[in-house]
């Protein structure tokens, strides 16, 4: 992923403040045997208060083709894309050229976790993690914990396998354009406003927060 200047966050509190209320990203593991890369979607649960750069846990079926790519090479990359949007060329054209010389361009958020991956196959390991996401993504209760050989969810603890990634690394990126003169940024910012997509006010958001806090070498 290329990440101009301007496109960087300014430290580590903004892609972590950003990741905090997302929780579906793809997880990336390298093929087997010359395989190409394998993806998996997945809900997962991020702490930034272990380690260095935090901590993500989730679950995945025992049956899963990823086990073998993961055991192979616990290097995995966790990918997770949100507010981004369609900017049309006209929005962008530099200030006295005809709209139509403008630039069509993506505005988007991307965070990459470079992760190495522990796999959680203890029974009572399984039932602390699987408690951990369902405290986070339902708060308010309403399911029962899963406890290792009891009821409602002891048994099927064998049907699942468990992953801690430890984020060894991370790669950010705020693509909106921070960089644009302002009279193009104040066009691009109206034509958001007016079209007013399913997510164009998150852009939008981040656009008017990027102009200012960019500032060329």
């Amino acid at each position: 992923m290329l990440i101009h200047p301007w496109d960087a966050p300014a430290d580590d509190s903004e892609w972590q403040r950003w990741l905090a209320p997302h929780d579906f990203g793809q997880l990336a593991v390298n093929g087997v045997d010359g395989e190409p890369p394998f993806v998996q979607p997945a809900h997962f649960s991020y702490d930034a208060r272990t380690g260095p750069y935090g901590e993500v846990i989730t679950h995945l079926a025992r049956p899963n083709p990823i086990w073998a790519a993961v055991e192979a090479n616990p290097q995995v990359l966790l990918s997770v894309v949100d507010d981004y949007t369609f900017v049309p060329g006209p929005w962008q054209a530099p200030e006295g050229a005809p709209p139509e010389h403008g630039t069509p361009t993506s505005f988007y958020t991307a965070v990459q976790l470079r992760c190495t991956a522990h796999l959680v196959d203890d029974p009572a390991a399984k039932a602390e993690l699987l408690n951990r996401q369902v405290a986070h993504f339902q708060p308010e209760g309403g399911t029962a914990p899963a406890v290792p050989g009891e009821a409602p969810f002891g048994r099927m603890l064998s049907g699942i396998r468990g992953l801690r990634l430890e984020v060894t690394g991370v790669r950010a990126k705020f693509k909106y354009a921070g960089h644009k003169p302002a009279e193009v940024m104040d066009r691009t910012a109206a034509g958001l406003a007016a079209r007013n997509g399913p997510h164009d006010p998150a852009a939008a958001a981040h656009h008017a927060r990027r102009r200012t806090s960019y500032r060329a070498p």
